[in-house]
């Protein structure tokens, strides 16, 4: 039988799964980055500490984007005290890409207060389309499996609206269904 690990080599293993994670892995205080990992930092393209500190609106496309899904994570975060989702974000030379997201909430009661959140890079199957926020979003969302209706409710805009475009988006990417043009923007959100 082996013998236990004494705290401190707990506490170094701890330390070093975290810091070695294959995904980024980052703690946040409302939307202010407070710890990360390495991979983390190597995938937004910062070193050391340089996003300690930093709110999280930097890593976004815009400053909208960021207001925008922020707002639309609360209601999921405080029911479940969980929320996920692929998204478009930035790196710090301003590249975009496809990040998929997971996060857990350590305070329902105020989602946003303290979270937990892991990301991944997803490049290598998902390159990036000169989409439109909007369009961006209505991507995600039609990859989620949601109907024009239910896309509508969360975006705060008509189901018209959403359908003109799903159908610019149809003909922008030469598809001919929402498989199709899922498929061309890089495939569908998992």
């Amino acid at each position: 039988m082996r013998p236990p690990l004494s705290p401190m080599a707990t506490q170094d293993m701890l330390e070093m799964a975290f810091n070695e994670a294959p995904v980024g892995i980052v703690m946040t205080q409302h939307r202010i980055i407070r710890f990360y990992n390495k991979a983390f930092a190597e995938m937004f393209g910062y070193e050391g500490d340089a996003l300690r500190d930093q709110s999280f609106a930097i890593l976004y496309p815009s400053l909208d984007e960021f207001v925008k899904i922020g707002n639309i994570g609360l209601q999921p975060l405080r029911e479940t005290g969980r929320y996920s989702d692929e998204r478009i974000m930035a790196r710090r030379d301003g590249s975009l890409f496809w990040c998929r997201v997971r996060g857990n909430s350590l305070t329902r009661d105020e989602p946003l207060a303290h979270a937990v959140w892991s990301m991944a890079d997803l490049s290598h199957e998902r390159p990036v389309i000169a989409l439109t926020m909007r369009e961006r979003q209505i991507v995600m969302h039609l990859g989620e499996g949601r109907t024009s209706k239910d896309i509508a409710r969360i975006l705060e805009i008509s189901p018209r609206t959403v359908e003109a475009y799903r159908a610019r988006l149809l003909k922008k990417l030469g598809a001919a269904n929402v498989a199709e043009l899922l498929s061309n923007v890089g495939g569908m959100p998992g």
